[in-house]
């Protein structure tokens, strides 16, 4: 099955890693007039985050100082951005982004899809347990408050880990779930919302992927063109990420990244978030899909949408392979 894709990382654990060492290395580069942005970039950039976690700790208890507070107080903007980005724990840069999404007037929806929509049951449940412990509010009360409608139920349902563990699979149920998916929407007038995010939201993305072939096999459409024909807004936006994860998870992101950088402006923040956040699980994926649906590298992309040593960091999270 496509969902079963095997993720290939850009950024992997540094062999002869040594905490102690890197610490030094830090302190040096931030030590006296001016800072050298360079080595903070060669270090941090090259290591797992398991192991800027050791970093960090050696930083304290070798040299009494907080590499976060030092890193705040000699980066600014954007570079500033992804290196604190990489300080933080996985889960806990997603909720620190989920929260950014949610706080003060109006809400990032597209960024709240982005977070949401590729997460297992496992992790759902590892970012709702770190949210709580942040910000001290469950997630998912923080989302109702920010959400409404069927957008709001369909996040609910992730969030409260509603999905079915991976590998859960019935094919005869796949048949039955297709059938009810077409009679809320092509098989009627009008369009029954509840029936299509509750499948989506608890099906697992294995059974999902049978779901949508058994579709197809039905009703002669793909279900993406069932949903764009039924669905629109924040709840269309929602299902078609998920629909797109379960097919193809880079193929998501690559799309994300491209909107990213097409036009005028750049969204940096979808581009630090994404790069930052799969440097570690697919992003060496998301290079090779961007590649072959914009005949561009996401390198060369990158490279001429930033600058400085934000674009530095960026590029060396990347790789320029």
């Amino acid at each position: 099955m496509s969902w079963y894709y095997t993720p290939h990382p850009t950024v992997v654990p540094a062999e002869d890693f040594d905490a102690s060492a890197d610490a030094n290395a830090l302190r040096k580069a931030m030590k006296g007039f001016g800072t050298d942005e360079q080595a903070i970039i060669d270090i941090l950039c090259a290591r797992s985050n398991a192991q800027r976690q050791e970093v960090a700790e050696a930083f304290k208890r070798e040299l009494g100082r907080d590499l976060i507070d030092d890193l705040k107080s000699e980066l600014g903007g954007k570079f500033e951005d992804v290196i604190l980005g990489l300080m933080l724990r996985p889960e806990a840069y997603l909720c620190k982004q989920l929260h950014k999404a949610m706080d003060g007037i109006g809400t990032d929806e597209k960024s709240l899809i982005e977070i949401i929509a590729p997460q297992t049951n496992d992790e759902i449940k590892g970012i709702v347990d770190c949210y709580e412990e942040m910000y001290g509010r469950p997630l998912a009360e923080h989302l109702c408050s920010e959400t409404s409608g069927s957008f709001r139920r369909l996040l609910t349902m992730i969030i409260v880990g509603a999905r079915d563990p991976q590998g859960t699979v019935d094919p005869d149920l796949a048949v039955e779930q297709a059938k009810q998916l077409y009679d809320a929407g092509e098989g009627k007038l009008g369009t029954d919302e509840n029936v299509f995010y509750k499948i989506l939201a608890h099906a697992s993305f294995d059974q999902l992927e049978i779901v949508f072939e058994e579709y197809k096999s039905l009703s002669g459409r793909t279900i993406e063109q069932a949903l764009k024909s039924e669905l629109s807004g924040d709840l269309y936006d929602a299902l078609s990420a998920i629909v797109e994860c379960v097919q193809m998870a880079p193929h998501f992101f690559a799309k994300r990244l491209h909107k990213a950088m097409d036009g005028v402006g750049t969204d940096d923040a979808t581009l630090i978030r994404i790069i930052v956040s799969r440097s570690e699980i697919d992003l060496q994926n998301i290079k090779d899909e961007f590649e072959q649906m914009y005949n561009k590298t996401l390198v060369s992309a990158v490279r001429s949408e930033t600058s400085g040593d934000y674009k530095r960091a960026l590029c060396a999270l990347i790789g320029n392979a």
